[in-house]
C-alpha cells in the first residue's frame, strides 16, 4: 500500500528543557520520550510539575494491587500487555504491574486531587494513567497539544495538583488547592467534551463506568488474549481509550504507536507485531480508501471496528469485504464510550443501523430523542473543580441529543441531532440531511448561519459549488441561494478525526 506525504502527526513529542513546565517528554533525553520504561530512569513518572504545598499521602496511593471492579474486573488483567512500536519486547504480568506500582507511588507524592496528564499515545502516558487509576487519583486525558489559553482555562477553573504531558503547558505551577474540596471517591477519568477549541466541559466518569464500557466492549467483540490493537486514535478520545481499556480488561494486548494512518511507520509496525484488529473513524475510512487499503497486505488484520460518526453505506460495503468481522458501533464520551454494537453477521439485513445495545444496557426513543440507560454512563459534567466533589447525577441514565428509531428488534438508527437544525427562510433543514444527501460528492460538512447553510467541500471549483447549491435546493424544496457551497482544500479535523465544526463556524 502506498503512502502520500504525512500529516504533522498527532501528540509529536515537545523539544523544551527537560525541566520546563511544558512537560516531560523531550527530546534533550531521548529515552525519556517513552518515559519510565527506560532502564535509565526506572522510577520515573518524570518531571511531576507539582502543585504547590505538596504532600506525601497514605493509603490508596501507594496500593500495589489493581483494583477491582464489576464481576471482579481488573484494569489491567493480569495477562494484558503493552508492546511499545518497533521494541521487540513487550510489557506484561508482574513487570507491568511493577512499574504501575512505582509510578502510583511517584504521583503518592502529590496532594489530594486530579492530575492533568497530557496524553499520548505512549508508555509514558499509559503508565501514567494506569498508575492514576491504580491509586484512585483522578485523571483528566487531555490532547496534549491543547494550546496555552485553553489549558491554562482549564487548570484554573479545575485546580489540578499537576501538569504532565503537555506541550504548551502555562509557566509556573497550577495554582493552589486552597478552599477547594477533595473529588468524589468514585470520579475515575475525566475527558473534555469538545475538541482543542473554544472551553470545554469535562466529562465526570466514575470507576464503575469506565470497566462496565470496558467489559461490555471486550464482550460483545470478542476480545480474547490473543488480540493485539494497535492505538489508531488519539488516546484522549474516548473511542481511542476504550479500545486500551477493553483489551487491557481482557488481557489483550496494546501495540503503542503514535504515527498516524498516513504514515508508513504505522503499517511497518503494525504488520511486525501482527496486530489482529484495527478502529477508525469515517474519515480514516475515507483515508483507507484512498490508500487503496488492501487485506492481503496486511493478513493479520481480522478485525475492523468503527465508530465516532456515520459511516456511508458503501464504505460499509467496502471494508466489511476486507475483515473477518466488521463492526459499526455508537457511543458518546457521556457513555464511557461505546452504547451500540451492530454484530457483523447482521450488517447486510439492517442497513443503516448502529446495532444493539451494548451488555448491560438498554435503550429507548422518548420524543424522538435516543436515550440510554447502563452503568457506563457518566456522573455528570463538571465546569469547576467544585463540580469534581459532587456525586452522581445522573443515575445511569443518558439523553444523548440525537434523533434515532429503534426497529422491533432493537436495532437502532441514528436520524441526525437535536442540536443539528438550521433554519432557510424559515424551514427546518437537518444538517446531517444534508451532508448525507452529498455523500457521494467527496468530504462535505455542514453548519449553519443567518438563514442559510454553509456548505464546505474539499476540492470542489466555483462551478462546483453552485451545482451542489442548486441540487441542494431541488432535493430539499428550499430556494438554491440558501445553501452557501464553498470549496476547501481539506476540511478541518478534531485530534479524534471528527470534523471540527467550531473551526468551520469561524470561517463563516
Amino acid at each position: 500500500m502506498t503512502s502520500p506525504i504525512p500529516p504533522a502527526r498527532h501528540g509529536a513529542e515537545p523539544s523544551p528543557d527537560p525541566q520546563a513546565a511544558s512537560g516531560p517528554e523531550t527530546s534533550r533525553h531521548p529515552q525519556a520520550a517513552s518515559g519510565p520504561e527506560t532502564s535509565r530512569h526506572p522510577q520515573a513518572v518524570p518531571h511531576l510539575q507539582a502543585s504547590p504545598h505538596s504532600r506525601a499521602t497514605s493509603g490508596p496511593e501507594a496500593c500495589p494491587h489493581p483494583r477491582a471492579g464489576l464481576g471482579g474486573a481488573v484494569l489491567p488483567h493480569h495477562e494484558a500487555r503493552l508492546l511499545v512500536a518497533g521494541e521487540a519486547a513487550g510489557l506484561g504480568g508482574d513487570e507491568l504491574g511493577n512499574r504501575i506500582t512505582r509510578a502510583a507511588q511517584a504521583l503518592s507524592q502529590l496532594r489530594p486531587g486530579p492530575l492533568f496528564c497530557g496524553m499520548r499515545n505512549n508508555l509514558a502516558s499509559v503508565l501514567r494513567y494506569l498508575a492514576a487509576w491504580r491509586s484512585g487519583r483522578p485523571i483528566a486525558l487531555l490532547d496534549p497539544d491543547l494550546p496555552t489559553e485553553t489549558l491554562a482555562d482549564l487548570a484554573g477553573r479545575f485546580r489540578p495538583v499537576a501538569l504532565l504531558g503537555f506541550t504548551h503547558a502555562a509557566d509556573g505551577s497550577p495554582p493552589a488547592r486552597r478552599d477547594v474540596p477533595d473529588p468524589h471517591p468514585d470520579l475515575a477519568v475525566l475527558l473534555a467534551t469538545s475538541g482543542s477549541t473554544g472551553n470545554p466541559k469535562l466529562v465526570r466518569l466514575s470507576r464503575q463506568a469506565v470497566l462496565a464500557n470496558a467489559q461490555a466492549i471486550a464482550t460483545a467483540l470478542s476480545i480474547t488474549p490473543g488480540e493485539i490493537a494497535p492505538t489508531s486514535l488519539p488516546l484522549h478520545y474516548s473511542y481511542g481509550l476504550s479500545v486500551l481499556n477493553s483489551h487491557l480488561v481482557a488481557g489483550a494486548t496494546v501495540m503503542l504507536t503514535e504515527a498516524g494512518l498516513l504514515e508508513r511507520s504505522f503499517w511497518t509496525h503494525l504488520d511486525a507485531h501482527r496486530c489482529t484488529s484495527l478502529a477508525a473513524v469515517p474519515y480514516q475510512y475515507e483515508m483507507l480508501r484512498r490508500l487503496r487499503y488492501d487485506r492481503s497486505e496486511h493478513p493479520t488484520i481480522a478485525t475492523l471496528t468503527q465508530a465516532g460518526g456515520r459511516l456511508g453505506a458503501e464504505l460499509v460495503a467496502e471494508f466489511s469485504g476486507k475483515a473477518d468481522r466488521f463492526f459499526v458501533m455508537y457511543g458518546q464520551t457521556e457513555a464511557t464510550a461505546r452504547i451500540a454494537v451492530m454484530p457483523p453477521d447482521r450488517l447486510a439485513d439492517k442497513p443503516g443501523s448502529v446495532g444493539v445495545a451494548v451488555p448491560g444496557g438498554r435503550l429507548d426513543i422518548e420524543e424522538g430523542e435516543v436515550v440510554y440507560h447502563g452503568p457506563n454512563v457518566m456522573m455528570g459534567y463538571a465546569e469547576t473543580a467544585a463540580d469534581l466533589a459532587r456525586g452522581d447525577d445522573l443515575g445511569g441514565v443518558l439523553h444523548t441529543g440525537d434523533l434515532g428509531r429503534l426497529d422491533s428488534d432493537g436495532f437502532l438508527s441514528i436520524t441526525g441531532r437535536l442540536k443539528r437544525i438550521a433554519k432557510i427562510f424559515g424551514v427546518r433543514v437537518n444538517l446531517d440531511d444534508v451532508e448525507r444527501l452529498l455523500r457521494g460528492s467527496g468530504p462535505v460538512a455542514a453548519t449553519s448561519g443567518d438563514d442559510r447553510v454553509t456548505v464546505w467541500a474539499e476540492g470542489l471549483d466555483a462551478a462546483g459549488c453552485a451545482g451542489l447549491a442548486r441540487r441542494l435546493g431541488a432535493e430539499l424544496r428550499v430556494h438554491w441561494s440558501g445553501f452557501d457551497v464553498r470549496g476547501v482544500d481539506r476540511l478541518p479535523l478534531l485530534a479524534t478525526g471528527k470534523i471540527d465544526y467550531r473551526a468551520l463556524e469561524a470561517r463563516a
